[in-house]
């Protein structure tokens, strides 16, 4: 059952227990320590991964000092016009004044614990008038998994892995802790507060099937622990739970190697064609969006064509290089090469790549260099990252119920409701950890004062 009335006597009580040890969950972690609480966080897997550790592990925020120090000028409102234009409004705009407001002052503050984040200013994201993604050396979140990690063992707070919550305790209105599922049987932990940091549900095939269909088919590329625990949690307490159909998907991953080729190949000039050797959709939109525009062509498959000029910046990337390191990455030093190496159309190509700096019949504005050998080019498909959609909270993180707070329950990250719309074309560039870290700041601090 997914909640479980008090029992007798909990095994173990704590003023603050966490579900979860991915980036939300760390992070209110150490919020919730520094506000002065002793704090419990479980993990479902054997160490700390989640959907963090698949991702460049980028985190947008407007108005920090890396990007002051960059010359950059950028603020929380100019932030928040931007979410709600690419979700087109459908946002609670307290929620995306929230995130926008706390996402700067989340990444000072981790800039101050030692991480070494800064920003990435070769490049432009989709829908961000700024450049606000603040990314670690490697730029790749098992970097930004590690080092929370190594800062909650160094301030001794403990992450017990491979136990997986299966149900909450909740009594008279109120959620009193968890069960999990230890290796001698269940564990049962009484909590002053609960933060559920656990993901959403991109894991569990039925939901997704049931809640966004159109994506049903696609490549799972999350973590797949992320199976919707919060949501049944949430419907049994009574909680509201908002735009299931939104998620976030990417039409950029390497076939068949499963490795995540940067939208960076995209904004620097790159193009995506089809089997057929034609371009199919303006890929200036988002790669959220471009997941659907992909899944659609012949083979659902498409293949992303650069330049050796773009594939430097976007070797930045660990992933990228990577990719590269496997063979996903093709080069070629003139358009027939191209054609062979990707086996298509010399002419489709020609006449595609010949068009760029035309009126586009797809929208696309074209504002950078042209594309000009040698070329690169990688065979890439549709996936489904992670869902958007979630419980509502309010500016403490308190999961909001019929007629109020549930009291002793928190909920960030992909456990909550995101800043990404209705569906899939609302998604920002970055609000999965937008939501992760500024909203698991929150959390954490309200949980220790609750």
């Amino acid at each position: 059952m997914p909640v479980l009335p008090p029992p007798a006597a909990y095994d173990i009580e704590i003023p603050v227990l966490i579900v979860g040890a991915g980036a939300c969950g760390m992070v209110a972690a150490l919020a919730a320590q520094e506000a002065g609480a002793e704090v419990l966080v479980l993990e479902a897997d054997p160490v700390p991964s989640g959907s963090t550790a698949l991702s460049a592990g980028l985190i947008p925020a407007a108005g920090t000092r890396l990007q002051a120090e960059a010359g950059i000028e950028d603020d929380p409102a100019r932030f928040a016009a931007d979410i709600q234009a690419k979700a087109k409004g459908e946002n609670p705009q307290a929620l995306v004044d929230l995130l926008a407001r706390e996402a700067a002052p989340a990444v000072d503050w981790l800039c101050d614990l030692g991480l070494p984040f800064s920003v990435v200013d070769d490049f432009d994201y989709p829908g961000h008038s700024r450049r606000r993604m603040h990314g670690l050396p490697t730029r790749a979140g098992r970097e930004l998994i590690d080092r929370l990690r190594s800062l909650c063992e160094a301030r001794g707070i403990d992450i017990v892995c491979d136990r997986r919550v299966g149900s909450l305790f909740a009594g008279d209105g109120r959620v009193t802790g968890a069960e999990a599922a230890g290796p001698d049987g269940p564990e049962r932990i009484g909590a002053g507060a609960t933060v559920l940091a656990c993901n959403g549900y991109g894991g569990n095939r039925k939901m997704v099937a049931a809640e966004m269909p159109a994506i049903a088919d696609a490549l799972w590329f999350g973590h797949d622990g992320n199976r919707g625990d919060a949501v049944l949690w949430g419907r049994a307490l009574g909680a509201r739970v908002r735009h299931l159909g939104a998620y976030q998907g990417h039409g950029n991953v390497a076939h068949p190697h499963g490795i995540l080729i940067t939208w960076a190949t995209i904004t620097g000039g790159g193009v995506q064609v089809n089997a057929e050797g034609e371009r199919f959709w303006d890929e200036s939109q988002g790669y959220s969006e471009a997941a659907r525009a992909v899944l659609a062509q012949p083979g659902g498959i498409a293949w992303t064509i650069f330049d050796a000029r773009i594939a430097a910046v976007a070797r930045q990337f660990e992933d990228f290089r990577q990719a590269e390191s496997v063979g996903a990455v093709r080069e070629a030093a003139d358009l027939a090469a191209l054609a062979r190496a990707c086996d298509l159309p010399q002419a489709s190509l020609e006449r595609e790549l010949s068009s760029l700096t035309r009126t586009d019949p797809f929208g696309r504005v074209w504002t950078g260099p042209p594309l000009t050998p040698p070329y690169r080019a990688v065979k890439v498909t549709g996936a489904l990252f992670h869902t958007q959609g979630g419980l509502e909270v309010d500016d403490h993180a308190r999961v909001m119920g019929a007629d109020g707070p549930i009291p002793g329950l928190f909920a960030a990250g992909g456990a909550a409701l995101g800043v990404s719309g209705k569906g899939d074309s609302g998604y920002l560039s970055g609000n999965g950890l937008l939501s992760a870290v500024a909203l698991g700041r929150v959390a954490g601090r309200a949980a220790a004062g609750s």
